[in-house]
C-alpha cells in the first residue's frame, strides 16, 4: 500500500491489503462502548450539552464498539506487537484478556487526565479521564526524557480542536506525538485504522514517521486530508 496516505474505506477490508509483519507501530482510537443517557432536553444547560455530544456520537456510529476480530489482523501486520489502543473503562478487560492471555504481552495503562471535565458526579466518579492501553511483545518503549516517560497526560479537554476539526472524540496532538516518539524510530511505519480527523497522520509528519490510515467516514476523511495539506 502507498505510504503517507489515508484510505477512505472500511479498515476491515483495507487491512487485508497490508502485508504480514510490515507495520512498526499501531495507534488506534476505535469506537467506545458507551451507554447514552437518553434523557429529554430542557433539564439544564449541561444536560443539553451532553445530549448534543451523544447525538453526534450516535450519528457517527461511535458508541457501539467494533468487531474485535480486527485485533487478529492488527497482530498479523505488526513486525512485533507494539500497539496503543484508546478505550473506555468498559473495554479494558476485553483488551487485557486478548493481549495478555492469548499473546502474553507486557502492558501499560496511560491516562489522559482532563482538568476541566463536565462537573457531573452524582452517584458516580467524575468522567475526567480516558484510557490508552499499550501492549508490546519483544518491542521497545524508549522515552528520551522525563516528560515523555510519564503515564499521565494532563491537559484541558481540547475544545478548540473539536470545533476546528469537527470530530467529537479528537485526541490531543501532543499526546499522540509522545506515543510515536516513545515507541517508534524515524522513518518507521505507523498504522491508524480509525484515523478520524487525522491527528495520527499529522503527528507522524511532525515526528518524521510514515503512516497508513483508514477512515470510513467521508466527512472526517476530507477534514483529515485538508489538515495534512496545512502541515505540508
Amino acid at each position: 500500500m502507498e505510504l503517507n496516505k489515508i484510505y477512505n474505506e472500511d479498515c476491515f477490508k483495507g487491512i487485508k491489503k497490508i502485508p504480514d509483519k510490515s507495520i512498526d507501530l499501531i495507534i488506534i482510537d476505535p469506537p467506545y462502548e458507551i451507554e447514552t443517557s437518553g434523557k429529554s432536553k430542557g433539564e439544564s444547560n449541561i444536560a443539553n450539552s451532553i445530549l448534543k455530544v451523544e447525538k453526534n456520537l450516535v450519528n457517527d456510529n461511535l458508541v457501539n464498539g467494533y468487531d474485535l476480530s480486527l485485533l487478529n489482523e492488527l497482530v498479523r501486520v505488526m513486525k512485533k506487537i507494539n500497539i496503543y489502543i484508546w478505550c473506555n473503562k468498559k473495554q479494558i478487560e476485553k483488551y487485557l484478556r486478548y493481549f495478555l492471555d492469548i499473546h502474553k504481552c507486557k502492558y501499560e495503562i496511560l491516562i489522559w487526565n482532563k482538568t476541566n471535565p463536565m462537573p457531573l458526579y452524582k452517584g458516580k466518579y467524575m468522567n475526567d479521564k480516558e484510557y490508552c492501553l499499550y501492549f508490546k511483545k519483544d518491542s521497545k518503549c524508549m522515552p528520551s526524557n522525563y516528560e515523555d516517560a510519564k503515564t499521565v497526560f494532563i491537559s484541558t479537554i481540547n475544545a478548540k480542536d473539536k470545533v476546528k476539526y469537527k470530530h467529537p472524540t479528537i485526541k490531543p496532538l501532543d499526546f499522540i506525538r509522545k506515543l510515536i516518539r516513545n515507541s517508534s524510530e524515524e522513518n518507521d511505519v505507523v498504522l491508524d485504522c480509525f484515523m478520524g480527523s487525522g491527528t495520527t497522520a499529522v503527528a507522524c509528519f511532525l515526528e518524521n514517521r510514515n503512516f497508513i490510515g483508514f477512515e470510513i467516514n467521508e466527512k472526517y476523511y476530507t477534514i483529515a486530508n485538508e489538515r495534512i495539506k496545512e502541515i505540508l
